[in-house]
């Protein structure tokens, strides 16, 4: 890797790439700091509506004319947001039947329904809210079987081409509401869409329902109350505390948690001036704001959970076993960790087992790839985990499954992880993005039952799956269909709540299968031992790895523009296009706000006459928090700016460009999870010490194929972050559930 020297001046003609070729990443000690946690990390702080997203990759720059027309079409993003509008609208049809008890089962089957019937029975007063808590979880109910052949699919429902907008009528409601209490009427159509077509009267009747809104904090719904309620609004209202509670926790699920320590909300709302946290948490849970359970044992009985609360409650119980660990989750996670866990059994014991799959494995190209289909043939569920190497293994099952007569299908997070998939398979449609899948727009459709038209699926990146899309998926599948989870275990986590990949490891519920095949080349070795915590020194002959030494943020964003628009492209032969840069958060100096209007100035400058963007400009298309589409701009027209997303027109209204557009010549490493490049810039700045970990790391070093620039301003920090600062550990439910659920034994 080569080194330069501070001081040198930075001329574009020849001293990035062309000076000393050192080899490696200087490795000295200095204290880091831990990184917020995966999806929560400093990067989503920084933009709440690029809350850790799932990847972005830039493309080309269209071909088409700037003023050319180009007609609407649905992105896989906007497709992935109506299946999850689909589960959210499910969800709420359940929570509609508040007014009137729901038996057990009736809707639903297994620890999901036992789970709405506590609820209920809570609700309706027929058990007191101490009584809430987690119950043994049943066996999985029988299912269909896998059907012989795919049934005809009606053509797919088109996906809205963005999130569902309050009514104007509604929103003017709520401003005059917001007015009333002196709040910004900018929160009207948010607040709205958040609370529904009744938000005004939502509102007028529990001002602290404004914490609903995306940014809005205590303070300001605290003051907005005041406003509205005068001499009966208080700190220990219950409203107040009701709206706090929940408030929290979906502050934690931005941070990757599906649930919370009972002590760590009680200490949170004790910092909001609430009088008794502790009577707080048993109003919200008795309102059935939110769910209680005991962790770590999925068969205890209510009674004893509601002991255990109890004793762990109070202060100085003379025991000297471990208090029981009590935690808070919102009923959509209890729901998604439910159906999740019961589904995965369900795979897990419906599946055929003793597939002679012998030949097939013999004949596969890599001793790993013959160990993963041998597991496949006898599992309903099998996890795979390497590098980038290792995706060739998972291919290589579904070249094998479908040369079996078998249907077989992988699927990824990215159009670009798609087109990867598919060429190591072999086949262009033996792969579909996961957003196109679940919605119908691609893969094989769906039988009479609902279940996808598939015996073998494989979910490539599978540690960018999140709790619900995980629900979501399992429920899809039909018994005796076999789910092989493969990914990296070093990268990132999902965007959204929960820890699916690493919790079904660490459940042992199933085979798992660890490749043995190496990623190649400098960067290989280089990110392979960050994988375990070391920054070592790696020979990097072929440049393919260099360091740049910078002294401030304003000579790490001269030096990226530098390498970007010119040293790479010379020295390497990496075009601009397929270079992509990577840094630790939006906001700051050297952030992905200040980095892209450095780059646009070099690379694409114009007015930004649509809205800040030109047509050519590399963008990223956010239609919900922790989904990226990347893109260029095409035109813009009244009916929105029109981008190309991998080759998918894409019209983003007018209202929703400021909101869900971004320039995307620098991402976050949370947008590029999933993603390669021919070459990667990371950019690590002073300030950007706080928000290393070694996930954040390995992710955004193993981001390019042939090469690697490092801007390098944090001196000691980064081999301090890498050997000392792991992934912070996410709250979930996912992984006892899954060991209470009877299994056989995983080989």
């Amino acid at each position: 890797m080569t080194a330069h020297p501070r001081g040198e001046s930075p001329d574009p003609a020849a001293e990035d790439h062309a000076t000393g070729e050192e080899a490696g990443v200087e490795a000295a000690d200095t204290p880091g700091t831990p990184d917020e946690g995966d999806a929560g990390s400093a990067e989503a702080a920084d933009d709440g509506a690029e809350t850790a997203d799932a990847g972005a990759k830039g493309v080309q720059e269209p071909e088409q004319a700037p003023g050319e027309p180009v007609a609407p079409a649905l992105s896989e993003a906007e497709a992935e947001l109506a299946a999850q509008r689909e589960l959210r609208e499910r969800i709420e049809q359940r929570k509609a039947g508040k007014e009137g008890p729901i038996a057990a089962g009736a809707k639903l089957n297994g620890p999901a329904a036992d789970l709405l019937a506590a609820v209920r029975a809570v609700e309706s007063g027929e058990k007191p809210g101490t009584a809430f808590f987690d119950s043994p979880v049943s066996a999985p109910a029988p299912r269909r079987a896998a059907p012989a052949a795919p049934a005809a699919q009606p053509p797919p429902t088109p996906a809205p081409e963005h999130p569902r907008a309050a009514s104007p009528e509604a929103a003017a409601s709520v401003a005059a509401v917001l007015a009333e209490g002196g709040a910004p009427e900018a929160l009207a159509r948010p607040a709205a869409a958040a609370l529904g077509e009744g938000a005004a009267g939502a509102l007028r009747e529990d001002p602290w329902r404004l914490l609903a809104v995306p940014g809005v904090r205590p303070e300001q719904a605290d003051g907005f109350a005041r406003a509205l309620l005068g001499a009966e609004c208080g700190p220990d209202d219950g409203r107040r505390t009701a709206a706090l509670v929940s408030w929290m926790l979906e502050r934690a699920a931005l941070r990757g948690h599906t649930a919370l320590d009972a002590d760590e909300v009680r200490a949170g709302l004790a910092g909001l001036s609430v009088a008794d946290p502790g009577e707080a948490v048993q109003q919200a849970v008795a309102e059935g704001v939110v769910l209680v359970f005991q962790d770590g044992d999925g068969g205890a009985e209510p009674q004893e959970t509601a002991e255990a609360e109890e004793e762990s409650s109070e202060d100085g119980a003379g025991s000297d076993e471990e208090p029981v660990r009590v935690l808070l989750g919102l009923d959509r996670y209890a729901l998604a960790e439910e159906s999740l866990a019961d589904g995965l059994a369900r795979l897990v014991n419906s599946c055929g087992k003793g597939a002679d799959w012998t030949e097939a494995a013999d004949a596969a190209p890599s001793p790993s790839a013959g160990e993963l289909i041998r597991a496949a043939a006898n599992a309903g569920l099998v996890v795979h985990s390497g590098g980038e190497s290792a995706r060739a293994e998972p291919a290589a099952l579904i070249a094998a499954a479908r040369g079996l007569g078998l249907r077989a299908l992988g699927t990824t997070h990215s159009a670009d992880g798609r087109r990867r998939l598919a060429a190591a398979a072999g086949h262009p449609e033996s792969a579909v993005t996961l957003s196109a899948l679940l919605s119908g727009e691609g893969g094989p459709g769906r039988d009479a039952d609902g279940a996808f038209a598939v015996d073998v699926l494989v979910v490539l990146d599978a540690p960018q799956l999140d709790v619900e899309t995980a629900a979501m998926l399992v429920e899809s599948l039909a018994d005796g269909t076999r789910l092989i989870l493969s990914g990296d275990p070093g990268v990132l986590g999902s965007a959204g709540a929960g820890r699916v990949f690493a919790d079904v490891i660490a459940s042992r519920a199933c085979p798992h299968v660890v490749s043995r095949t190496p990623d190649p080349g400098p960067i290989g070795e280089l990110v392979s031992g960050i994988g375990i915590g070391e920054l070592a020194q790696v020979e990097a002959p072929g440049r393919e790895v260099v360091i740049v030494p910078v002294r401030d943020a304003g000579e790490a964003v001269h030096r990226t523009v530098q390498l970007v628009a010119d040293s790479v492209p010379r020295a390497i032969g990496v075009p601009s296009a397929d270079t992509q840069v990577i840094t630790v958060g939006h906001g700051g100096s050297a952030g992905t706000t200040a980095l892209n209007a450095a780059l646009k100035q070099r690379l694409n400058p114009g007015p930004g006459r649509f809205g800040g963007f030109d047509p050519g400009d590399r963008v990223v298309h956010v239609p919900a928090p922790g989904r990226a589409v990347p893109g260029s701009v095409v035109s813009a027209d009244a009916g929105g700016l029109h981008l190309d997303c991998s080759g998918t027109p894409v019209v983003v209204p007018q209202d929703r460009v400021e909101a869900s557009v971004r320039h995307a010549w620098a991402l976050s490493a949370h947008q590029a999870a999933g993603m390669r490049w021919p070459a990667a810039v990371v950019v690590l700045p002073g300030d950007a010490a706080k928000g290393l970990s070694r996930p954040w790391v390995y992710t955004a070093f193993s981001r390019g194929e042939r090469h690697l620039s490092v801007v390098h301003g944090v001196d000691q920090a980064l081999p301090r972050a890498v050997a000392e600062v792991p992934a912070q550990e996410r709250t979930t439910r996912l992984r006892p559930l899954l060991e209470a659920l009877p299994t056989p034994d995983a080989s």
